[in-house]
């Protein structure tokens, strides 16, 4: 492994990266760690722990539905809730024919879900699927408004290649006028 290379700076101090991106202002007494030993996820890792990562690291997603979500576009086995639209997928890991979210390493992930019934009194269950199994859930059962949402949210500690997707467990689904939402985003990696 290559020395670890040390630098106190002066207050104020502009500092540039070396592919001459734009110049962090430091405040205050600062210590630089130069480590060039790439780690497999594309961060450079300093044995000091601190990670320095690329633009490429940036995971976020989020996926509505702009039309009514009709039975027929269920499986029976899966229950799989599909959206039809996605607002942003940066890295990509979203997939939208499968509705599912594959992690690209490593960390911590935040996920939200808003699943909206409209005009159904019957009980719905969602829940947040992770490799299979249920981890979070939430019910929208009042059968006096026209529309009623399931919401819920949840930080999860995730492997490279996890998967998480919704599912239906109970009820009817009538997810339409966007106003059914499911987004997610890599908060750390580890």
């Amino acid at each position: 492994a290559l020395p670890l290379l040390l630098l106190l700076l002066p207050a104020g101090c502009p500092v540039r990266a070396q592919n001459d991106t734009e110049p962090i202002v430091l405040e205050g007494k600062c210590l630089v760690v130069c480590d060039s030993s790439p780690s497999a996820d594309g961060a450079i890792t300093s044995s000091l722990g601190i990670s320095v990562r690329s633009g490429s690291a940036k995971v976020a997603f989020s996926a509505t539905r702009s039309t009514n979500h009709e039975p027929s576009e269920m499986s029976n086995r899966t229950m799989t809730i599909y959206f039809d639209q996605v607002l942003v997928n940066i890295g990509n890991h979203f997939d939208l024919t499968s509705s599912i979210f594959v992690a690209p390493r490593k960390g911590i992930y935040s996920f939200s879900f808003h699943v909206v019934k409209v005009y159904n009194r019957q009980t719905i269950q969602v829940s947040l699927m992770q490799n299979g199994y249920p981890v979070i859930s939430a019910f929208a059962g009042d059968q006096d408004v026209t529309r009623e949402a399931a919401s819920n949210g949840v930080l999860l500690l995730m492997e490279r290649e996890d998967k998480v997707h919704l599912k239906l467990e109970r009820g009817n689904l009538m997810g339409g006028w966007k106003y059914s939402t499911f987004s997610g985003f890599l908060v750390f990696p580890l």
